[in-house]
């Protein structure tokens, strides 16, 4: 891994981590399940230590057709689960951002982000994820994690399953999204989730029509 880091600083290049999610809930009720998550965790924060990533985007692990009667359990654990990665984030020198995943609206994100109260936890708005299972605006959302924001992840789809098609090609207003954005959180960092080249090649194209 440090050849590739060093290939990276050597040619002026910053990156972000995405860490892994599979199976993993830092908020389990399960205990077996959060130190398997935290071992995870750990296994990508070594990689930190070595890519120094900006920022470090990690899935919160909450919907709430799995806790939703153990809302608060499921944030005492994360509020732990996170305390122990931020604490590593803080000598690597990133930020930790939370994606929406299942989030039908922001509350259990706004929840976990004041009960830290951290700097160095902020929030990673999926617009695409957002599309899939909103329950509210995007100007709510906004409303809510717009100041919390430090990366996005751009992707399209129709509402019905995650494409993660070209921005443009689906359902998604990106003219709002790219204005509450710039209102917002303008020096997020902005990625393109696309699945090939193909598609990158068309994300990119397609941006060009949101840009001033």
């Amino acid at each position: 891994m440090q050849a590739e880091a060093d290939a990276l600083t050597g040619n002026g290049l910053a990156c972000t981590i995405h860490a892994p999610f599979m199976d993993l809930n830092p908020g389990s009720v399960v205990r077996q399940i959060r130190e398997v998550t935290r071992r995870s965790f750990n296994d990508v924060l070594d990689a930190a230590e070595i890519f120094k990533p900006q920022i470090m985007v990690f899935h919160p692990g909450y919907d709430r057709w799995r806790y939703g009667e153990k809302k608060e359990e499921w944030l005492r654990h994360s509020i732990d689960t996170w305390q122990g990665v931020l604490e590593r984030a803080e000598g690597i020198g990133c930020t930790i951002a939370v994606e929406n995943i299942f989030e039908e609206e922001p509350s259990t994100l706004v929840a976990l982000l004041e009960a830290i109260n951290s700097p160095r936890l902020r929030h990673c708005f999926d617009v695409g994820h957002w599309n899939l299972f909103k329950t509210v605006g995007m100007e709510e959302w906004f409303a809510a994690l717009g100041s919390y924001i430090a990366e996005t992840h751009i992707h399209d789809n129709h509402g019905f399953r995650d494409d993660h098609a070209p921005l443009g090609e689906g359902g998604i207003d990106f003219k709002l999204f790219f204005s509450l954005m710039e209102q917002s959180a303008p020096e997020a960092a902005l990625t393109i989730e696309a699945h090939s080249l193909e598609k990158l090649d068309r994300a990119l194209t397609n941006l060009q029509q949101f840009l001033p």
